[in-house]
């Protein structure tokens, strides 16, 4: 580790090895952006003196530097005073502590009063580390909290920097890349995980749209300055119309999706509770009467079986004869009872008179069984949808239906012997103008029902 606070006669030694780090014939002066580094010296002194080492020796001096600075009514600190505020740690650990800061320039001794004084360089590092590790604190998803909040100091204080906005453009790009790929990977849950953390970006995306404003309107800045604001604005916009992206994608994944039976359960919702569970082995437990036996061939085993099915299949061949007829086996009409339970459904959808008052979700879903309550709920999301309206069936009729559906992301207790709770939503008759697509319907089983519900995906307005 190089030492910056030698003489000069040092300082040029450290030249030299700098040196060899680059190639023949160039020199580090060369190199433009190794001059702002070195300009930069002191401060780059005060972190190396601070995080050299390994990390119990870091947390250590960082402990004692805000011990220090924390006490903000004296300016000094006698060696006393130092004791008694750190009496926790061992006195030698606290000895070395306080003597490397002090060689490093953290710490000023003055002899002429016995007693230690921060320097303004302590400060401001300890500054920036605060600032950092309190963003930190408040789990910010989309990591651009802490760049945004530089750019609006340096703003406020009229000194922002081209590289600052560098690194909020690029963090910008960063993003919209990563909500790309999880828009294409199709993955019901990726697509979740990114829609959450894409509101958190558009809410410091908000926060942030008038500082850049300030900064494209400021006369004092240079051109790369507002080259880099304007290019933030364009990020900033190609992350905002990623919105109706998410909608399309999640919506396509609803058409899409497998309902286990009359169950009113899809396979999102039994994933989900998969993933709930800590230990996916125990639920094997007890469900075998008898273990799994392999079995054992050997490869002339594996030959010989390959060998006679390859015969027989060359042998039928050239008879030619064609296979003797069978009778198509007869199958009993699954969907009979869930059709007729639709068209009793859709007549009492056709009667329901919602022109005056909306009519309260758990009045046209119950009561009925919860198979039967969650059957109706999943084909409430059919109601103004577009592209079913234009078949044939009792869906499109459903689908065609002067209704509009209104949920909230909440839940209500109901009284029925089958369902628990269901999702506070309504209906009402449709609009002149067209309303949004209906959202999913939560409706909760009853205590002792053992698989978990079906979930609704949260919706957000487009900022």
């Amino acid at each position: 580790m190089q030492n910056f606070s030698d003489d000069a006669h040092v300082q040029t030694g450290e030249d030299l090895a700098l040196q060899t780090y680059f190639k023949t014939g160039i020199t580090p002066d060369d190199v433009s952006a190794v001059f702002p580094l070195r300009r930069a010296q002191p401060v780059l002194q005060a972190f190396t003196a601070l995080f050299h080492g390994g990390f119990n020796g870091v947390l250590l001096r960082l402990l004692v530097l805000r011990e220090l600075t924390a006490d903000v009514e004296t300016p000094s600190l006698s060696r006393a005073d130092i004791n008694t505020k750190l009496a926790y740690l061992e006195p030698d650990a606290l000895e070395t502590v306080l003597s490397r800061l002090r060689t490093t320039g953290l710490l000023i001794w003055d002899a002429s009063q016995s007693v230690y004084r921060i320097t303004p360089t302590a400060r401001n590092v300890l500054a920036a580390l605060e600032s950092l590790l309190h963003i930190e604190e408040h789990n910010d998803q989309a990591e651009m909290s802490y760049m945004l909040t530089q750019v609006a100091g340096a703003q406020a204080v009229g000194g922002v920097s081209v590289e600052q906005l560098h690194h909020l453009l690029g963090r910008l790009i960063e993003l919209t890349e990563e909500f790309s790929d999880a828009i294409a990977s199709g993955s019901e849950f990726q697509l979740r995980t990114a829609q959450q953390k894409w509101h958190t970006a558009c809410d410091w995306v908000e926060k942030g749209s008038q500082i850049i404003h300030a900064i494209t309107n400021d006369s004092r800045a240079d051109s790369a300055t507002h080259k880099a604001a304007q290019a933030i604005g364009r990020a900033q916009s190609a992350l905002l119309n990623m919105q109706g992206m998410f909608s399309r994608a999640l919506n396509q994944i609803e058409r899409q999706r497998v309902h286990l039976g009359q169950s009113g359960l899809s396979t999102t919702d039994i994933k989900t509770w998969l993933l709930q569970k800590e230990d996916l082995a125990a639920l094997a437990d007890d469900a075998l009467a008898k273990p799994v036996t392999p079995m054992f061939i050997t490869p002339s085993e594996m030959i010989d079986v390959a060998e006679s099915e390859l015969l027989s299949h060359r042998v039928s061949a050239l008879v030619g004869a064609l296979p003797a007829g069978e009778n198509a086996p007869s199958v009993a009409n699954e969907d009979s009872d869930a059709l007729h339970e639709l068209d009793h459904w859709l007549a009492l959808l056709t009667a329901a008179d919602a022109s005056d008052k909306p009519i309260a979700l758990q009045d046209i879903l119950l009561p009925s069984s919860f198979a039967i309550a969650s059957y109706r709920a999943s084909m409430l999301p059919l109601l103004g949808d577009a592209n079913e309206s234009s078949l044939q069936g009792a869906t499109a009729i459903l689908a065609r239906l002067p209704l509009v559906f209104n949920s909230k992301d909440k839940m209500q207790k109901v009284h029925d012997d089958h369902v628990a709770a269901i999702s506070i939503a309504s209906l009402s008759a449709i609009p002149l103008a067209a309303s949004t697509p209906p959202a999913r319907v939560k409706v909760a089983t009853a205590p002792e029902q053992p698989l978990p519900s079906a979930t609704s995906a949260p919706t957000r307005e487009t900022p």
